[in-house]
């Protein structure tokens, strides 16, 4: 009868040091063969009686889970081994599980996870990493790979194809790399690949963002915004409202916008839950806003109501056809923003988002990081400063006069 355990399983290293692997032991027909999970855990860490790793370890919960996983496998195979009535040694069972632990490809990975992530309704996620899954299998021209194939020399590879085949920028490519590292941890925590075939780190891949250039409107612009004569209900007015419903509120996510309800607003503060991070936050309505707001109050149907028409016909369930309206919206909110541009001889481009610029941009060092960061909805205030540096120039400007002035004086 075979039995199955886990185990810890010493290895002398040294002389006197001896590490201890966190490995599951077969046993059949007095033979023994042993499946590692990839740990080394310090027997003090270690419940023999019960199995499984104590409170004490960091991880105990993550290592717990994984001993049940590939317990559960093991049992699999040693039950349909029994149930076809096939006699399978000790090694030939643990050589299962393994075969089936390394076959299992990158695509198939990257499939589930995407799948995942339309079970949770993250389809804006689902949809951005299908689409780097698509790059990466055009890359290998269809072929599956492994993850032990996706080396330093791979990836290096892969960023000349993505910048001379797709025209991609070097932020599209570092992305394209954060979804490779995030399958990449995955499938080392679920023990698909050992820790030693990671590509990320010192030494090997860095992923590092290129600096942007964030550009807002100054308070003149706004001002030309706010002045033009459109005609009220036209897609253009409508448009002017939404950016600079989101600029007066310091740079609401347009997405956040459109899913604002009437029954988010109490009394004269506005209070929701962010999309990006589900985070809350209450903001009191400027006069602004609230002027913009009674040009909606008409077509409130309800109290739970959407107070911009967008999602109105939609409801409150995430699904493919309200992220396929979301986009569309934002996408001609966008083409909207390039006429109203023209018309008030603006020569930016301006796109939903740089409502939130252009309150950074005006904010400047007028307000504390700390007052900012409220604002902003942002966890960290090294977050804000580092936002904030883009548009704070005044001293900077100062400076260069100062250091520059002798060429000035001398003329003089």
């Amino acid at each position: 009868m075979v039995h199955l355990k886990a185990i810890l399983h010493p290895k002398k290293v040294k002389k006197e040091k001896t590490i201890y692997r966190l490995a599951l032991r077969v046993t059949n027909f007095r033979k023994r063969s042993y499946f590692h999970l990839g740990y080394n855990i310090d027997p003090n860490d270690w419940d023999e009686k019960a199995e499984k790793v104590k409170k004490s370890h960091p991880k105990y919960q993550h290592l717990n889970r994984l001993i049940r996983k590939k317990y559960d496998q093991l049992d699999d195979i040693i039950y349909e081994a029994e149930r076809n009535k096939t006699q399978l040694s000790a090694k030939q069972i643990t050589d299962k599980i393994r075969d089936n632990t390394r076959n299992k490809s990158f695509f198939d990975f990257a499939k589930e996870h995407v799948e995942d992530l339309e079970k949770s309704k993250k389809f804006n996620r689902a949809i951005s990493d299908r689409s780097k899954a698509k790059n990466i299998k055009e890359f290998t021209k269809g072929k599956d790979v492994l993850f032990q194939e996706i080396d330093e020399n791979f990836l290096r590879r892969f960023k000349i194809y993505l910048k001379n085949e797709k025209n991609n920028s070097e932020r599209s490519v570092m992305n394209s790399y954060v979804f490779i590292r995030l399958l990449f941890n995955r499938a080392i925590k679920n023990g698909i690949i050992d820790q030693s075939f990671y590509p990320f780190g010192r030494g090997k891949i860095l992923i590092k963002y290129p600096e942007s250039l964030k550009i807002g409107l100054t308070e003149e612009e706004i001002l030309k915004i706010e002045q033009l004569d459109l005609q009220t209900h036209t897609p253009l007015w409508h448009t002017r409202n939404i950016f600079l419903f989101s600029f007066y509120l310091a740079g609401i996510r347009i997405t956040d916008v459109l899913h604002l309800k009437w029954n988010d607003i109490i009394e004269d503060r506005l209070l929701y839950r962010m999309k990006k991070n589900a985070k809350l936050d209450s903001l009191k309505l400027p006069e602004k806003v609230i002027v913009i707001l009674k040009f909606y109050r008409e077509d409130q149907r309800s109290y739970a109501d959407f107070i911009f028409p967008e999602l109105k016909k939609v409801g409150d369930d995430e699904t493919k056809q309200k992220y396929s309206i979301i986009k569309g919206a934002i996408k001609k909110h966008n083409s909207n923003l390039q006429n109203i541009a023209k018309l008030a001889e603006i020569d930016k481009k301006i796109t939903n988002h740089i409502a939130r610029h252009s309150f950074g941009n005006i904010a400047g060092d007028k307000v504390s990081p700390q007052m900012l960061q409220k604002l902003y909805r942002h966890s960290s205030l090294s977050t804000t400063i580092g936002y904030q540096g883009n548009f704070i120039h005044a001293s900077s400007d100062q400076a260069l006069n100062e250091i520059l002035k002798f060429s000035t004086e001398k003329k003089n």
